[in-house]
């Protein structure tokens, strides 16, 4: 019975995917429908906006400038709500009912991972926004695509500067329970550990917590150098907020992104997010062509700062269009095989997806260091795009 079971599924999902390439692509005239599933409502909802904003902006551009050979793109934004079901239920509805050629947009690992799943075994091209886990592109699926960079490359020029340049030799690593905090956490402590690093803390919290000076009074016990930590934009404010409380002062403080880089970060946290330091994977001082312009036109549209999430939404709806220009039917293999082709420049960086490492299908980028100075936040590393020099708390107190 069981027997008979799978072979009904199997019948069944190929002949949904058959039915799908057979009505999606729809007249020549019509828009061409790409599905985004971003989290627009719930805890994770800023970074969803934010993307959300940047895809409407190049999507605008795009369309102003002839769409697709004529037609124009349409984008079908679904909320994931950051819950893997509620993103597994908006990837079916985009698919079927919504008849999308292409998905994009994924943003909390979890949820990224199970869409990525549901997309390869539809066959529908994903391409991949902001889910960091490296696991993503490590599973040998035909149709899911990443432009950004894995989370393990997060840790890696924030661990060459803090050891190569500051010389520090000891961490306490803070992490969100979920996937790209757990797996954050293991990338950056195997990193340290291979340059003599130690780890005199690495411990994980729930999301959605409000206390954590039991977790700070540990890490306060323990002396680290360094704390780093992964976190989302109102765990990351709490974070910085109590470790002041505590008066627990590191020789640095250090994000992994993520919560740290918005704009909000420092509205949250206030002077306690001063001389934070973290990794990011685009600032608009990036030597790519339209990186400047993107984050002027996003201020002045929105009105207010975006940041590298932003970036990878405005990057990731050109290099669907070039795709679907370039594909020779306008099917989701079609699209698949167009997208393997891909080479291009965008404002958040060059786009090629290859393999490497354990990867396949991944863009390869590198990524970048800053600095919260005076409410402002600064690209301090590497040292020829850098907008300021990094402060240390040596430097901060002498002021």
């Amino acid at each position: 019975m069981k027997k008979l079971t799978i072979i009904i599924s199997l019948i069944v999902a190929v002949a949904l995917v058959a039915w799908v390439e057979a009505t999606m692509a729809g007249p020549q005239e019509s828009p061409i429908r790409v599905g985004v599933v971003l989290p627009l409502t719930g805890n994770l909802s800023k970074f969803g906006n934010i993307e959300k904003n940047s895809f409407n902006m190049g999507l605008e551009e795009i369309n102003a400038a002839g769409g697709v050979n004529g037609r124009p793109i349409e984008l079908v934004f679904a909320d994931d709500a950051s819950r893997i079901e509620t993103g597994r239920s908006a990837v079916e509805k985009l698919v079927v009912q919504d008849k999308v050629v292409a998905l994009t947009g994924g943003y909390s690992s979890d949820v990224t991972l199970a869409v990525a799943f549901l997309a390869n075994r539809l066959r529908i091209p994903f391409l991949v926004t902001t889910g960091a886990a490296d696991m993503i592109t490590e599973r040998d699926w035909d149709y899911v695509f990443r432009i950004n960079q894995p989370i393990s490359e997060y840790s890696k020029t924030l661990i060459e500067f803090l050891h190569g340049e500051l010389k520090y030799k000891s961490v306490a690593i803070l992490h969100d329970s979920g996937l790209f905090g757990r797996a954050g956490a293991i990338e950056f402590s195997e990193h340290a550990t291979e340059l003599g690093w130690k780890i005199v803390l690495q411990e994980g919290y729930e999301p959605g917590t409000v206390d954590f000076k039991p977790l700070l009074g540990k890490a306060k016990a323990a002396k680290p150098d360094v704390v780093y930590m992964i976190s989302y934009v109102h765990e990351a404010a709490l974070l910085m907020k109590q470790s002041k409380e505590l008066n627990f002062a590191p020789k640095v403080f250090a994000g992994a992104g993520a919560g740290f880089t918005l704009p909000e970060f420092y509205e949250l946290a206030g002077s306690a997010a001063e001389n934070v330091l973290s990794a990011t994977l685009w600032t608009p001082q990036v030597p790519y062509p339209g990186a400047r312009e993107y984050s002027i036109n996003y201020r002045k549209k929105y009105g207010t700062e975006t940041d590298y999430h932003g970036a990878e939404a405005y990057a990731s709806i050109y290099v669907l269009a070039d795709a679907l220009k370039r594909s020779k039917e306008l099917t989701p293999r079609g699209i698949r095989e167009a997208l393997v082709k891909t080479n291009m420049m965008t404002a958040f960086g060059p786009v090629r997806f290859i393999s490497y490492e354990n990867k396949g299908q991944q863009n390869s980028l590198p990524t970048y260091l800053v600095q919260w100075q005076k409410g402002v936040l600064e690209t301090v590393w590497p040292a020829i795009i850098a907008s300021k020099p990094f402060v240390s708390p040596e430097q901060a107190e002498s002021k």
